[in-house]
């Protein structure tokens, strides 16, 4: 059959038929009170220039249900709860981990984690990576782009990394406030609009550039808001870093390693040339469907997937793809029968 005859008829297929009962979200954030109470404590509930939504497991359930969404996997937010007390932020971090499970194993069928971490100090995550990933049962980790300065791709990280590759980790990056900032900035736009793109597209810059996922080849890891701009800078790196190499100002970079352990979230309602933006650095296999919840409004985030299915269904080039970026790309990462033994009790 003619190729675009067929894409045509599967549109068309999709046009009139729901997309996807079984939504998998892999962008969405568990708030708990002991979080929100250190951030008080040291006056960081405005650190990432807006307030921090609330959080209830029966809300979100609740917005899943309306949303069709039938899994979610929860991470903490941004900022990093790390002000000087390391003992501080790994009780905190732990808080949230186990909260995490608990609500894991309460809810199999309906929620994932990815476990936090009390970057900056190594050894005290490497401690709570191994805890997390093999008797919490954690689903992956979660890592900032940065940690109070340190960035990932950064040296010291890799001990860690080592850790989480021996575990074939799944790792979900989430933009924090970058280091350093201008407050003058940071005043009059809101860091979601522009840093958050820029801070996540340099901390994945940084990966590259060291050839991390090269040398760790068993991470996964998830890259938020369709890539932010990485279809942007992807191109430009590539046209300059024969000149870079030769003045000996960066190394060699092992594109096809890295790129492919690369997966892209759509958290952020994206536009058709968004799409088509993303998919000209990545495949169909590795986009997934992200709601940021709970952000923004349930009904924004059940418009925003309204829309992404609607996108989907009305352009011949997507609408084979629908299923895969809904739910199968990602309960290919996430989505497992086994149960672990190693499940706390309330």
């Amino acid at each position: 059959m003619n190729r675009k005859i067929f894409i045509g008829l599967l549109g068309m297929k999709l046009a009139i038929s729901p997309l996807s009962a079984q939504t998998v979200d892999v962008h969405s954030h568990i708030i708990i009170p002991e979080y929100m109470e250190i951030l008080k404590t040291h006056g960081a509930e405005l650190e990432e220039t807006f307030p921090l939504p609330t959080w209830d497991v029966k809300r979100h359930i609740a917005f899943m249900d309306s949303a069709g969404i039938q899994t979610s996997v929860l991470t903490m937010p941004a900022p990093q709860p790390y002000y000087g007390d390391v003992e501080e932020s790994a009780r905190c971090i732990r808080m949230i981990n186990e909260t995490s499970a608990k609500v894991k194993q309460k809810y199999p069928d309906r929620f994932k984690f990815c476990a936090a971490l009390p970057l900056p100090d190594i050894d005290a995550a490497i401690r709570e990576a191994v805890y997390a990933l093999d008797t919490l049962g954690a689903d992956g980790v979660k890592l900032a782009t940065n940690s109070r300065g340190q960035y990932l791709g950064d040296e010291e990280l890799d001990l860690l990394m080592e850790v989480l590759n021996e575990r074939h980790s799944v790792i979900i990056i989430h933009p924090h406030r970058p280091t350093p900032y201008s407050e003058k900035t940071i005043s009059t736009t809101p860091l979601a609009m522009y840093e958050y793109p820029a801070e996540t597209t340099r901390a994945v810059v940084n990966m590259l550039s060291r050839n991390v996922l090269a040398r760790y080849p068993n991470l996964k890891v998830v890259i938020p808001h369709c890539g932010s701009f990485l279809p942007l800078a992807l191109p430009r790196m590539k046209s300059i870093i024969p000149a870079m190499i030769k003045q000996k100002y960066m190394q060699q970079i092992d594109w096809e390693s890295n790129l492919s352990r690369l997966y892209f979230d759509l958290a952020g309602n994206p536009s058709t040339d968004v799409l088509k933006s993303l998919l000209t650095i990545t495949s169909p296999e590795h986009i997934l469907y992200g709601s940021d919840y709970p952000y923004l409004p349930d009904a924004v985030l059940k418009s925003n997937m309204k829309k992404l299915k609607e996108t989907l269904a009305s352009d011949n080039e997507l609408a084979g793809f629908a299923d895969m970026f809904l739910w199968k790309n990602a309960e290919k990462l996430f989505i497992k029968d086994a149960v672990s033994d190693n499940t706390l009790t309330e």
